[in-house]
């Protein structure tokens, strides 16, 4: 295929308006039918079982020592780690110094975490990190709802606001601003909303801002360079492709610090292909999401729906929304552990945002099977 059809195949997505609305009375049929499937399924395959809040719980921190002395959980960790660089110490000798203590691996150097939220929470200090992250709302939120052509109409974009904030609310956990998955998922919102064919910087640099952190966000960048490329657009793809050799770059002088600092002995990580399934997304978002009130074989249905709603949005932030998700969530069912949950974090708080255009997308697919074209807007 010559690469000149491919800027065609964006442009008629674009030109759809509402996708669901235009589709055949069979495919629109079919989309319900596994739509019901999968949220059948994800309510018998959540209900036994609960490991991944198993794992939440013993990722916090805890205010009662073992027998050490030491707090135990991730954010514990991370705030021992942020406690010694803010004192002076550097990054890779506190951060493998204190894995070795918790009995965490350090082999491959992907198991320590990048320096980057250490380097910040020394200059600003943990809360100050916070204080951002509630600044990163506040600016997805403004990236929401001050667009050319709008999102969606006014009461969609109210029910998105509400979920955008409430996501964001996490932020005043005193924790927020050690967890990693968050700040870089925030900044991928920020990235998500803010893009602009005719001004995408902004939204790049909130792209780099979240390798930096977290280099699960990769992915996300690739499928921004996916796009560019085939939309013929060279001089944003040239600019993703230089962020993404920077990111190259950094990883390798990452791999160079952890292993010079490595000592026999060191533990390592049991590696990433669980295949846990889709199951283990589905139960994380139910945990880590306002869907926590409920049921889990209640939450975990309900979470698939925010797919349908990025689908039902069309244009390019609904197509690049859906596969970043849907992509996400394929990751995480064949890589993750289950104490690997918190990777569904990079798609928080924008997946949740999908669930106020879920209602347009459902109307759209139940008028098509019934044969009746739905009112654009």
């Amino acid at each position: 295929m010559r690469l000149d059809a491919f800027p065609s195949l964006t442009e008629r997505w674009d030109a759809l308006g509402r996708p669901f609305a235009h589709l055949p009375r069979w495919a629109a049929a079919l989309a319900l039918a596994l739509l019901a499937a999968a949220m059948g399924w994800s309510a018998l395959a959540t209900a036994p079982g609960d490991q991944p809040e198993r794992a939440s719980v013993a990722a916090m921190p805890s205010i009662c020592p073992n027998p050490q002395g030491r707090a135990k959980g991730d954010m514990a960790l991370y705030a021992r780690i942020a406690a010694r660089v803010t004192a002076g110490e550097g990054y890779y000798s506190a951060a493998l110094d204190e894995q070795r203590a918790g009995h965490y691996p350090t082999r491959p150097f992907v198991a320590v975490r990048l320096p980057t939220l250490a380097m910040l929470q020394a200059v600003i200090g943990v809360d100050g990190v916070r204080y951002a992250q509630m600044a990163l709302v506040l600016a997805c939120l403004w990236a929401l709802n001050r667009r050319e052509a709008p999102l969606a109409a006014w009461p969609e974009r109210v029910g998105a606001s509400v979920l955008l904030a409430l996501g964001g609310g996490a932020a005043l956990n005193p924790v927020a601003g050690l967890d990693h998955d968050f700040s870089a998922g925030l900044c991928l919102t920020l990235a998500l909303l803010l893009y602009r064919r005719n001004r995408w910087l902004p939204a790049l640099l909130a792209a780099a801002l979240a390798l930096a952190v977290r280099e699960l966000a990769a992915p996300f960048v690739l499928l921004w360079l996916a796009f560019a490329l085939a939309e013929q657009r060279w001089r944003e793809a040239g600019a993703v492709a230089v962020l993404l050799a920077l990111f190259a770059g950094g990883m390798a002088l990452h791999f160079a610090a952890v292993e010079a600092g490595r000592v026999p002995g060191d533990l390592a990580s049991q590696g990433w292909s669980a295949l846990a399934g889709y199951r283990l997304p589905l139960t994380a978002l139910a945990h880590l999401t306002g869907l926590r009130l409920l049921p889990v074989s209640l939450a975990a249905p309900l979470a698939i729906l925010p797919l349908v709603g990025w689908a039902a949005i069309g244009g390019r932030i609904g197509l690049f929304a859906l596969l970043w998700f849907a992509g996400l969530f394929t990751m995480m069912a064949l890589f993750a552990r289950p104490e690997n949950f918190y990777w569904v974090q990079l798609a928080l708080p924008a997946y949740g945002v999908g669930l106020a255009f879920a209602p347009r997308g459902l109307f759209d697919l139940f008028q098509s099977a019934a044969g009746r074209a739905s009112r654009q807007t």
